[in-house]
């Protein structure tokens, strides 16, 4: 059974959000999980794709932008970053950073949802909960 894992932060910063997701990611690839992080810009794409390079000082996580669907890297052991659904072989593992409901999950293992204390966030949140729990997953909830 697919599990969505809901992980709630005490702050209502971005910045602490996707630092918590650069810890989160780099412990999926250390584990040998190659993920799709799903946001909801452009701008937070690029901006946690930064952040990977620079929360910690001797981390190395081999990450790019996705951007086009027609671009899918030949080499699939790299963590995705983008607003587009996740191809084919990054759907096991996906991380939603996004106020959405991420699209075509039949072939995800589990789904991780990072929130943080801002209350129009958690009430998107919650929303994404009770679909996941429709679409058949098995829900947790994390507070951090």
């Amino acid at each position: 059974m697919a599990k969505a894992s809901f992980y709630i932060l005490p702050s209502d910063s971005l910045p602490a959000r996707f630092l918590f997701a650069c810890k989160l990611i780099e412990k999926a690839y250390r584990s040998g999980q190659f993920c799709y992080v799903y946001t909801d810009s452009l701008q937070q794409s690029q901006q946690l794709d930064n952040q990977l390079w620079t929360f910690r000082e001797n981390s190395f996580i081999p990450h790019q932008l996705y951007e086009t669907e027609n671009k899918v890297p030949d080499y699939p052991k790299t963590v995705l970053i983008g607003t587009l659904a996740a191809p084919e072989r990054w759907q096991k593992l996906i991380f939603n950073l996004s106020s959405k409901y991420p699209a075509d999950l039949t072939n995800t293992d589990r789904v991780l949802e990072i929130l943080d204390n801002n209350e129009a966030l958690k009430q998107a949140g919650r929303q994404r909960f009770r679909q996941y729990k429709q679409n058949g997953f098995d829900t947790s909830t994390h507070k951090i």
